[in-house]
């Protein structure tokens, strides 16, 4: 609202404070509070947002947001959020005992509602208490159905700033098609034969279905279940069977699993992996663009190389 500027000098003169309400650029507007349940989804909030939110993490980079014990302090950042988004798909098993404790009276926005997820290789879900693998952002193609709910809940709770949302959400569709393309071209150069991946534990499921690589892992879904001894037998199993020579480690899982498969296959430690969470500022996998191609780029030199 433009404040006539004949009654700006009026009350100017006569000493008067403007009411805030009619200053138009006197004070910079607040941006929008809202929280995202981890980091890689946080990033993704950010790049629809943009300038008009502000963006608070329960789980922050490099931390496993499969089983938290929410915390008094992340009832506070949530109890003046305006949107809260999360997953879904059992990913945060925490978020609805979480929610109902916190007594949370903003919006929450449910990112992967509206997909059909994989099933879950184990029914058992590993501890998510879902049948159902949560895992959709490792398909840069899903991402995209991420960011147009992002841009729903926003527009929901902002709808003044709505058509720089839905600008920003467009912009950032584009960006994830072309991650997409590069992904695919990148694996081109790999043999199918070759690309069988063995990682820490089943977070894969989604990528390997949209770029054509088999992800065997001994922790089923949720990186916070140990393996049966019968479980890394298979895997040893497995892995002597199809040949394959490289294990990749995950950054926020234990390494000794890996280290044990290692010495039982004679295979090698092809290199580290972002599942769940981004890297800090400074790492290799600190956007969820970066992790894409993070993750593309230290599979296919490994398989290459094999």
């Amino acid at each position: 609202m433009q404040f006539p500027s004949f009654l700006r000098l009026i009350a100017l003169s006569a000493g008067v404070l403007l009411p805030a309400a009619l200053q138009p650029a006197l004070a910079a507007e607040p941006p929008l509070p809202v929280v995202a349940s981890f980091s890689l989804l946080g990033d993704l909030v950010q790049q629809v947002g943009g300038e008009r939110v502000q963006v608070s993490l329960l789980v922050g980079p490099d931390s496993d947001a499969h089983a938290v014990q929410p915390t008094p302090s992340m009832a506070r950042q949530v109890a003046g959020a305006a949107v809260l988004f999360s997953n879904g798909l059992g990913f945060e098993g925490w978020m609805d005992r979480f929610l109902r404790a916190a007594a949370f009276r903003g919006r929450h926005v449910v990112v992967s509602d509206g997909l059909q997820p994989r099933a879950a290789a184990d029914a058992h879900g590993h501890g998510h208490g879902h049948d159902v693998d949560p895992h959709a952002w490792q398909d840069a193609r899903l991402a995209q159905h991420y960011v147009a709910r992002i841009a729903e809940g926003l527009c929901a709770a902002d709808a003044s700033h709505c058509a720089g949302y839905r600008e920003c959400a467009a912009a950032t569709t584009q960006r994830l098609q072309a991650l997409h393309a590069r992904i695919q071209a990148a694996w081109a150069a790999v043999p199918p034969v070759r690309r069988v991946v063995i990682t820490t534990h089943e977070a894969f499921g989604y990528y390997g279905a949209a770029y054509g690589v088999k992800f065997l892992a001994a922790q089923g879904l949720s990186s916070a279940a140990e393996p049966t001894p019968r479980a890394i037998a298979e895997l040893v199993r497995q892995i002597r069977a199809s040949g394959t020579r490289a294990l990749f480690l995950e950054r926020a899982g234990d390494p000794r699993l890996m280290e044990r498969l290692a010495r039982e296959t004679g295979a090698v430690i092809g290199g580290s992996l972002y599942a769940d969470a981004l890297s800090g500022p400074g790492g290799p996998a600190a956007s969820y663009e970066a992790l894409m191609d993070h993750n593309t780029r230290v599979l296919v030199q490994a398989l290459e190389a094999r």
